[in-house]
């Protein structure tokens, strides 16, 4: 066992863990009862490796630590280096770019001398800059992709020209891998660009920073990430082991915790991994809905006079744009699957979940008015369209289907084709089966049960409150 893929292909079988720990030592964090040793990071780092090497399936330097520390810390690095048993991968987080000579020169730090399995690297120079890493064909050369950090859209987002610059990136990595020995690093922090990625590249694995203190969402990232065996992610994580108490305990957590999840997740035969990331997208949306007051439990009376155990308020959405820019992105994946020219938003609510959607998906936007302009143009269909042109219909929720009715009719009578609705919520109050009565298709985010029983699973509601809405669905409690 030679190769970076070989040595983790084992180590996550071995400890059925796809757990990677980041040794990162902070001198003013190390524990008092190694300051009196001779070389006290090593020390620390060798307890790490000690409590955990049963429980991982790599560790990751990164070699800034080391380097603050002067000729001391190098000196730590490589001894941690050597200590690491045989049977696990190194990954040196150095992050090096650079072109020519320069390039060969990290590429022989990293695998000759520190001897490290994979190291990252930045692609931001081009292929240039990552072929002298490539030559090392029993190496692990993971590019820098749509990474974790806050500004991480400043650059990684753009458009190259009709996708984002990280989604090419994805690619290129797919050309430069003839050796089988490249990965990606991607964020926990952005699942949806995690699953988009995903998708490109089914085969490939992708070390994925930012679970815990910089706020990745730990079932949504597998959600989204997980290979179709899964597996696929090396889930890195630092302080959340090696500062606390017990970096055992704290590690078995981790470890377990993400077992659990891959079991949960084991995608039934058949199931295509662009399904099993629109339920993790939806997962952590439901979360968002309820934080915000969107989706509330109690004792309602809707504008029809009627009871309802639940209230969606989804006007709420433009008061949180950061939750508005996830249901853009929920609509757009659900528009990747339809053929259209125009998006189509009713008033009021949807308007501007249209206007989010439209500059997600980049396909311009019209909607129809509830009446005619008496003024003016006197027209029925706002902005620009062409006749014959095919629409999509977006609204907000779904509950008998007669307001869709209304703006289908509207826009057809003024020449253009339309023949689906996209919601974020079906009540699921007959509205998707008075739409296919007249020959329309419904494609909803999600249904108020699959919210509901997600709520419930994560023990955001009582079970009084899921059997309340259940029952007014008519179901049992």
């Amino acid at each position: 066992m030679t190769s970076f893929l070989e040595k983790l292909e084992f180590a996550v079988a071995q400890s059925r863990s796809l757990l990677c720990i980041g040794l990162d030592p902070d001198p003013t964090r190390v524990p008092e009862r190694f300051l009196g040793d001779p070389d006290p990071v090593f020390a620390f780092n060798r307890s790490i490796i000690d409590a955990t090497a049963d429980l991982v399936c790599a560790y990751k330097p990164n070699i800034a630590f080391y380097e603050a520390l002067g000729i001391d810390g190098l000196q730590a690095l490589k001894k941690t280096i050597d200590y690491v048993p045989q049977g696990l991968p190194v990954i040196l987080d150095a992050k090096r770019g650079d072109i020519g000579s320069t390039a060969q020169a990290y590429a022989r730090a990293a695998f000759e001398y520190w001897r490290a399995d994979a190291v990252t690297v930045n692609p931001f120079l081009g292929y240039d800059a990552v072929e002298p890493f490539l030559s090392y064909a029993d190496r692990g050369i993971l590019l820098l992709c749509r990474t974790s950090n806050p500004g991480a859209s400043d650059f990684q987002g753009l458009p190259c020209p009709d996708r984002p610059l990280y989604l090419v990136i994805a690619e290129k990595a797919l050309e430069w891998n003839t050796a089988g020995n490249v990965g990606l690093v991607m964020g926990a922090t952005y699942p949806r660009e995690l699953a988009l990625v995903r998708e490109i590249a089914p085969d490939l694995w992708f070390l994925v920073p930012g679970v815990g203190s910089q706020g990745g969402d730990l079932r949504a990232a597998l959600r989204a990430g997980l290979d179709a065996r899964g597996a696929g992610l090396m889930v890195n994580v630092s302080r959340q082991v090696i500062y606390t108490a017990d970096p055992r305990s704290a590690a078995q957590g981790l470890r377990d915790a993400l077992n659990g999840l891959r079991d949960e997740m084991a995608a039934p035969s058949g199931r295509d991994l662009a399904s099993r990331h629109l339920e993790g997208q939806r997962e952590t949306l439901v979360r968002e809905l309820q934080r915000i007051g969107a989706v509330r439990f109690g004792d309602f009376t809707l504008k029809s006079g009627s009871p309802s155990p639940i209230y969606l308020d989804l006007r709420l959405l433009v008061s949180h744009p950061d939750v508005l820019a996830q249901v853009a992105c929920a609509y757009a994946q659900v528009l990747e699957r339809l053929e259209y020219h125009r998006l189509a938003a009713i008033p009021y609510a949807a308007l501007p979940i249209g206007t989010a959607v439209a500059l997600e998906t980049g396909r311009p936007l019209i909607y129809p008015r509830r009446e005619a302009k008496e003024y003016g143009t006197r027209k029925v269909i706002e902005w620009e369209f062409r006749p014959g042109e095919t629409a999509v219909v977006l609204d907000d929720v779904i509950t008998t289907g007669a307001s869709k009715v209304e703006a289908l009719s509207s826009l057809k009578e003024a020449g253009l084709q339309v023949q689906d609705v996209v919601v974020l919520i079906d009540r699921e109050q007959g509205g998707k089966a008075s739409l296919e009565r007249r020959g329309y298709r419904l494609h909803a985010v999600m249904t108020i049960t699959e919210m509901v029983e997600t709520l419930s699973r994560e023990g955001l509601i009582t079970g009084d409150q899921r059997a309340a809405v259940l029952r007014y669905l008519g179901r049992e409690g």
